[in-house]
């Protein structure tokens, strides 16, 4: 019988994006707007972030990991996709590996918070930033975009979807730092207040890894996914590659 779970499951984050960047510059500015144009869709990765999208391949191809992903789930957003194409360019899966893109993994949308630091946000939208701050990051939905559970939401079809088509494979997702804490959240079975608190120590590096594994259950029981490791950043550090992690602006941030 085909297993439910993915033999194991690799969550990444993209490598340092041209957003990052200009967010960190924008806050240490004290700027209310982040200097980007265009789409967020269309942010490329920065040279740093190439760098690390490679190095995270090369420690795969390197047999680091006791196996290589069979199967590459990336989000459409541009950083995704340059880090799961740079990684497979390294060695980091076969290279006849299809990159399955998958719309479910996008970004969390900040609606019309979207470009905005917290200063900007105070500035020109104040009672977003008070309802923001008495109902949490976890259900606080700003006009047209997402919570939080909004992206638990469609991620638990998603995670459905592997299940149903991955089963006993190595996958590997490519996605953004909110995607990686809310598949925390469901694989899990975590509270809203177990979620934050993870939140809080720490942001996720690029191109961190966070490993789960398949445990078989009891006769019956079709077993579970098991944590491994979680923000994992030895491939960067392994070659000198800095690492990045991008703080979490007081409302939102191109993760």
């Amino acid at each position: 019988m085909t297993p439910r779970w993915p033999e194991r499951l690799w969550i990444v984050r993209h490598g340092e994006s041209a957003g990052n960047v200009a967010c960190d510059l924008a806050y240490q500015q004290g700027l209310a707007r982040i200097d980007l144009t265009g789409r967020d869709v269309d942010v490329p990765l920065s040279a740093l972030g190439e760098q690390q999208a490679r190095a995270l391949g090369h420690w795969f191809a390197e047999g680091r990991e006791e196996g290589r992903p069979n199967v590459v789930l990336s989000s459409p957003y541009q950083r995704a996709q340059a880090t799961a194409r740079l990684f497979r360019e390294a060695g980091g899966c076969p290279a006849d590996t299809r990159i399955h893109l998958d719309e479910r993994l996008r970004e969390k949308e900040f609606g019309i918070l979207d470009g905005l630091t917290g200063k900007g946000i105070r500035a020109e939208y104040p009672r977003q930033a008070e309802l923001r701050a008495s109902l949490g990051k976890f259900y606080h939905r700003p006009p047209g975009g997402e919570s939080w559970c909004d992206v638990i939401f469609r991620l638990r079809a998603l995670m459905d979807t592997v299940g149903l088509h991955h089963g006993g494979c190595r996958v590997m997702i490519v996605a953004h730092q909110v995607v990686v804490l809310c598949l925390r959240y469901i694989i899990e079975g975590l509270t809203e207040e177990e979620i934050l608190a993870i939140d809080r120590e720490n942001d996720v590096a690029n191109c961190s890894i966070t490993e789960y594994r398949w445990l078989a259950g009891a006769e019956g029981s079709d077993g579970g996914m098991e944590l491994v490791r979680y923000n994992v950043t030895a491939p960067m550090e392994a070659e000198d590659t800095p690492v990045t992690r991008e703080p979490d602006p007081i409302v939102g941030s191109r993760g």
